[in-house]
C-alpha cells in the first residue's frame, strides 16, 4: 500500500517509493508496478500524476483527482508558483548556501534557465579514504528549485562538484562503489520532502517523512536527523 500524505476531494499525494516510476515508459518496458497504477488500484478510481520524480527519488508526489484538478494544478508548476523543496545528502563540504544558476538542455536540445537555492544543514566525515583524500566527506543539504528542468537538481549539485551519493550517471561512481560495498546503500539520496501550491484561496502544505533507507543512511553518517524534521525547516 501507498503511504498517502494528503486525501483531498480534487486531490491526492503520496510519498512515493524510492525506485518507483511514476508511470510506465518505454525506456523500462520491464516494470511491472508504477506509482500511478498502484494508487489508482488503491483508491479505486482515476488519478492523473501532476508532477513527476525520477524512478530513484522518494518523496511527496501529487496527483489531480480529474482532469480539471490536473490543469489548474500542472498551470501552477508552469508559472514556477509551486514550491518544491528537497534534501539531499551529496559528497564533500558544501558552503553553507549557495544560488546555482546554470542553464540546462532539454531533450530537443533546447537550452533553458535552472535555478537552485541551497542550504547545508550537516557535515560529516568518515574514516574511509576517498580519491586523493585520507577521509569521505559528505553534507546533508536542503534543495530548492525555482525552476522545474528534467534532472535539475541531480545536474545542478554534479556542477559544482557535489554530486548525490548514489546518484547515476550525474554522480561520482568512486562514491556510489563505497556505498554500494560498504553499506549496502543503492537509493539515490534524494528526498521530496515538501510540496507548497495554492488551491480555492487557500495555501496547501504536504510534507513527506524521510523513507527507511535514507534514515539509515542518516545514522550510518552520523548525520543529525532531528535537523530535517520538516517543521524545523527554515522559511524561505
Amino acid at each position: 500500500m501507498l503511504q498517502i500524505l494528503c486525501d483531498h476531494l480534487d486531490f491526492v499525494a503520496i510519498n512515493k517509493p524510492h525506485d518507483l516510476l511514476v508511470h510506465r515508459t518505454s525506456i523500462a518496458k520491464d516494470v511491472q508496478e508504477c506509482a500511478l497504477q498502484l494508487l489508482r488500484d488503491q483508491l479505486g478510481h482515476p488519478v492523473y500524476p501532476v508532477h513527476r520524480l525520477d524512478r530513484k527519488t522518494g518523496g511527496v508526489l501529487l496527483f489531480g483527482k480529474s482532469r480539471k484538478a490536473l490543469t489548474l494544478i500542472s498551470n501552477q508548476f508552469q508559472s514556477q508558483s509551486v514550491q518544491k523543496s528537497y534534501l539531499a545528502i551529496v559528497r564533500g563540504f558544501t558552503d553553507p548556501k549557495g544560488i546555482i544558476d546554470y542553464p540546462l538542455k532539454n531533450e530537443s536540445g533546447k537550452i533553458q534557465e535552472a535555478i537552485t537555492h541551497y542550504w547545508t544543514l550537516a557535515k560529516t566525515e568518515l574514516n574511509y579514504p576517498s580519491a586523493h583524500y585520507m577521509t569521505s566527506r559528505y553534507s546533508l543539504v536542503h534543495l530548492l528549485p525555482h525552476t522545474g528542468r528534467m534532472h535539475q537538481l541531480r545536474k545542478h549539485m554534479a556542477h559544482i562538484l557535489h554530486p548525490i551519493v548514489a546518484d547515476r550517471p550525474y554522480g561520482c561512481n568512486k562514491q556510489n562503489k563505497i556505498f554500494k560495498e560498504k553499506f549496502g546503500m543503492t537509493t539515490m539520496l534524494l528526498h521530496a520532502s515538501k510540496l507548497t501550491f495554492a488551491w480555492e484561496g487557500a495555501t496547501i502544505e504536504i510534507y513527506a517523512n524521510l523513507q527507511a533507507e535514507f534514515k539509515r543512511m542518516l545514522d550510518t553518517l552520523k548525520l543529525p536527523i532531528d535537523l530535517i524534521d520538516p517543521v524545523k525547516f527554515k522559511k524561505l
